[in-house]
């Protein structure tokens, strides 16, 4: 990653989720995070170990890094699409978080705003078309190829500099065409998209499963069932109704910051902020309970399941009030105590006195 305002970001990240973190920035962008990187160990001084944090310098601490699994929990590529497939294959049984590519669509269906599609459609392929949340592939329903819309909306993409590919339903339509192209799989980060015409709302989706890599796309209508099902069927890590594929950001999502976007089916999914750098950690407390206490016996226990103040001021409380209930049942059937405690309100309102 070359852009520099990655490492605050990410760096900000690790510290409020308690990780320890390894640096590696694009190199055009080296003097400028040695700098970032020392501000943020002198951050740290007055409260941890400020190696917490690790600036690394080469790729081949890299190669080495990715070879010390026991130390390694996690690693993040964000770069090209062939940097982050280069991690993939050598980080072995280490767990990557990321995406290969941002292959995002635009759909225009046959019940647009057209005034709503032309904003969304320029904004999504020219705002930042570097980004991996920038539109590639242009969908547009078949009922627009006859009117003077669909020539309104590639007249916009030509006034923006962006570079049409035709793909061959549509090539088929037009009385003088480009040579279609044969493949809606490639990320372009320029301005460079395709454009193609679908038949319906499930041709669209059917498209976008067969090329698309599962990061953000975006369907533009004011028929409310079709954008439910559009959200609905279309398997992404970030499905929009009537906005532009760049919204798909940690920042613009009020995560504060990310630290790349995930198309992963496993643990964090889209933009991932500090609760995709956390797992779950539970925690017991009792008082010499037993399982055979609950599975067997003329008094066996009943397990009851009910909602508990969690925060710290109130773990003590709650220990307490366990306890007590724990002393009384010895005086108590069973069933009485289960009566007494089915009101959560009750519980909650004993602990609070």
């Amino acid at each position: 990653e070359s852009r520099p305002d990655a490492l605050p970001q990410v760096a900000a990240l690790s510290i409020a989720s308690g990780n320890g973190l390894m640096l590696k920035g694009g190199k055009e962008a080296w003097h400028t995070n040695r700098v970032l990187f020392n501000l943020v160990q002198r951050a740290l001084q007055e409260y941890c170990p400020p190696t917490a944090i690790q600036l690394v310098a080469s790729r081949e601490e890299v190669t080495d890094l990715l070879k010390m699994n026991q130390f390694i929990d996690l690693v993040i590529p964000r770069g090209s699409s062939q940097l982050v497939k280069t991690i993939q294959e050598a980080a072995g049984s280490i767990p990557v978080l990321g995406h290969a590519e941002g292959i995002c669509h635009v759909y225009v269906d046959k019940e647009c705003d057209r005034d709503k599609a032309r904003r969304i459609v320029i904004d999504a392929k020219c705002d930042y078309p570097a980004a991996c949340n920038a539109m590639e592939t242009l969908l547009i329903h078949k009922s627009h190829v006859d009117g003077s819309f669909f020539q309104i909306l590639i007249e916009d993409l030509k006034r923006s500099n962006v570079k049409i590919n035709v793909g061959p339903r549509l090539s088929n339509l037009l009385p003088v065409s480009p040579k279609p192209l044969d493949n809606f799989s490639t990320e372009f980060g320029s301005l460079e998209c395709n454009v193609e015409i679908v038949d319906s709302l499930q041709d669209a989706v059917q498209h976008i499963h067969t090329y698309g890599s599962g990061h953000t796309d975006a369907i533009v209508t004011e028929n409310e069932a079709l954008a439910r099902e559009f959200q609905n069927s279309v398997d992404s890590a970030c499905v929009f109704v009537n906005c532009s594929t760049r919204f798909s950001d940690g920042y613009r999502f009020g995560l504060g910051a990310e630290v790349g976007i995930s198309t992963s089916r496993i643990h964090a999914r889209g933009p991932v902020g500090i609760q995709g750098l956390l797992t779950t950690k539970w925690i017991l407390r009792g008082n010499g309970q037993t399982v055979y206490e609950f599975t067997a016996g003329s008094k066996r226990k009943e397990f009851l399941f009910q909602s508990l103040p969690l925060d710290e001021a109130t773990d003590e409380v709650v220990a307490e009030h366990c306890s007590q209930e724990e002393t009384s049942e010895e005086e108590t059937s069973e069933e009485e105590t289960i009566e007494e405690k089915t009101s959560e309100e009750d519980v909650v309102e004993e602990i609070s006195s």
